[in-house]
């Protein structure tokens, strides 16, 4: 869609540019992840999942062994998928994708955080490097919950995702277990739940034993 041919200025270029910025984002409705929705209708979009897991890091905090700042949290968890709007989403499993994703989601970052007023800009690139560092508790209570939601679905929709071979192979419990192992420090009541999870995904045949 071509923003410029709908936009109407309000002759204030500081509103302009984050009004600019917020038509910008309603792109990430667009980007769709290999996760399906828990009602199997279709795959979910960039915008739900940032979504979900906002919501998610209002209950978890109970099961966190640190102290984590939930406002801070959500706010990284709203803005860590904006990238993807250029950059596009890149399956977990999908080891060539990731060789050059870090390259591709600095160069969107630098694309779209440019759109906001200097000191916007910096405070969303800040909280966007902050989770992909995963350094500070905050950042490791969301990058947990980024890495749950998939995982639930999957077990809520019979392994979808892991059944389908979009990585050119199915995928194994080495592989979602290692994905998974954010959580066994921090999130250790869940991640006993996500062990007992992937034995019967191997026990259906959801997940391949290797």
């Amino acid at each position: 869609m071509d923003i410029d041919k709908y936009f109407i200025s309000s002759g204030n270029l500081r509103l302009d540019s984050q009004l600019r910025f917020t038509a910008e984002i309603d792109k990430m409705t667009s980007v769709y992840r290999k996760t399906l929705l828990i009602d199997r209708s279709r795959c979910e979009n960039d915008a739900e999942h940032s979504w979900h897991i906002a919501v998610m890091a209002l209950l978890f905090e109970e099961h966190a062994v640190e102290k984590v700042d939930i406002r801070h949290a959500v706010e990284m968890l709203l803005v860590h998928d904006l990238v993807e709007i250029y950059a596009g989403d890149t399956f977990a499993y999908d080891t060539e994708g990731y060789k050059d994703k870090a390259d591709r989601e600095s160069q969107a970052a630098d694309k779209l955080f440019s759109m906001l007023p200097p000191e916007q800009s910096s405070m969303i690139r800040a909280l966007w490097e902050e989770f992909e560092a995963r350094r500070s508790a905050d950042a490791r209570y969301a990058d947990c919950l980024d890495k749950l939601q998939p995982f639930f679905h999957n077990i809520m929709t019979e392994g979808h995702t892991w059944r389908n071979t979009y990585s050119g192979k199915r995928t194994t419990r080495k592989q979602v277990a290692a994905r998974m192992a954010c959580l066994e420090d921090f999130m250790p009541e869940i991640h006993r739940w996500a062990v007992k999870a992937m034995d019967t995904a191997v026990e259906k045949g959801w997940l391949l034993d290797q």
